[in-house]
């Protein structure tokens, strides 16, 4: 058996495949992960979608897809329409679809074809960007990033920039309380408390404090907007019901006190932050997750080069990390690794986790 846990049909995924077959790789590679992320209802969807793409109807919506001109896979096409399905269902647009979404046995292929060709311009425009899949919980990650970078020494204080923050619900983690397998971190109880299931031994027992967050989008969602908020909601994969009721103290939250959220691209954003000046006995966080592949290669490039930049004049009084949690598609699971200036620029792996941060694997010992 391959790394894939058997599903060798996936197994070294390109992003980044264009053209003849990526239409089809993309869908199936989706419904893998969904399956393998506890996502059987969203998986279903996708499975259904991609019949009908690949059926003998069209519209305008279904030969968009076909002709889609970029990376499906990276630019998460599957979960664009998902989304847009979704959306239907939970303001109640489209009731045929209730079966599926209760988890019942029907005909999904044509009940999401008759969705489409009767929904065809309210689908549209969900095709027009990237998912914005804000999930509080993949901030544990982040925490445990934190505890490990106190451990090699680095000033427990730290100052946290995101990028693709979406709504901003991960910069409000100063307010969220953790439990990492029985490390405790932040306020309790917290506007939201995460308990992942914890694999390996717990991370290091440091006292950190998150000095200030601040995040970018290139399209920034206002939570306390309920437009906006639906949308946010029809993203979330809806066997996960405990995400509903995070999103539910996400917005409180943002109704108490909004992040500090701008409007920029991630290159923009990172090279005029790292410009600015560093307080001594702080720890400077760049950080994201399930962002890097929606980034366009030459501002990977740049926030790649700024970094390195700025990491070649870090100090000890004032270093500099990064904390990425990033999607490995040959093993349908997210993967936690960092680097920091000065001492650790080539990067460790910290640790494996589920999509929405249900639990994690930690491999840094």
């Amino acid at each position: 058996m391959d790394d894939t846990g058997g599903k060798s049909d996936y197994h070294l995924i390109d992003m980044a495949t264009k053209g003849e077959g990526a239409i089809h790789t993309a869908f199936t590679n989706q419904v893998a992960y969904c399956d393998a992320n506890g996502a059987p209802i969203t998986a279903r969807i996708c499975s259904a979608i991609l019949a009908v793409v690949e059926g003998e109807r069209s519209n305008a919506l279904i030969e968009r897809i076909r002709s889609w001109q970029g990376a499906p896979l990276a630019d998460a096409l599957p979960l664009r329409v998902a989304g847009g399905i979704h959306a239907l269902h939970l303001s109640g647009d489209a009731p045929e679809l209730s079966p599926i979404y209760r988890g019942v046995p029907v005909d999904d292929a044509r009940i999401v074809e008759e969705v489409i060709f009767g929904h065809e311009a309210q689908l549209l425009s969900w095709l027009d960007g990237p998912p914005q899949t804000n999930e509080a919980g993949r901030s544990s990650n982040f925490a445990a990033a934190m505890l490990w970078l106190a451990d090699q020494g680095l000033p427990p204080r730290f100052e946290c920039l995101e990028i693709g923050s979406s709504a901003g619900i991960n910069l409000m983690m100063d307010r969220y309380h953790y439990d990492l397998g029985g490390v405790m971190v932040g306020p309790e109880p917290g506007a939201m408390h995460f308990a992942p299931d914890w694999r390996g031994a717990p991370p290091p027992r440091r006292d950190i404090k998150i000095q200030s967050t601040r995040g970018c989008d290139v399209a920034p969602v206002d939570l306390t907007d309920p437009a906006q908020a639906l949308r946010l909601k029809a993203y979330i994969w809806p066997e996960h019901t405990i995400r509903f009721e995070r999103m539910e103290a996400a917005i409180v939250a943002a109704s108490e006190r909004k992040p500090d959220l701008v409007r920029a691209n991630a290159a923009d954003f990172v090279e005029a932050e790292l410009a600015k000046p560093q307080e001594s006995g702080t720890t400077r966080v760049l950080m994201h997750s399930i962002v890097w592949q929606y980034v366009p290669e030459d501002q990977q490039e740049r926030v790649t080069a700024a970094m390195e930049a700025a990491g070649a004049r870090a100090t000890a009084e004032r270093p500099l990390a990064w904390v990425a949690l990033e999607a490995n598609r040959t093993v349908h699971r997210h993967e936690l690794r960092v680097r920091y200036w000065p001492g650790g620029e080539e990067g460790t792996l910290l640790a494996r986790s589920h999509a929405h941060g249900a639990d994690i694997d930690w491999l840094a010992g």
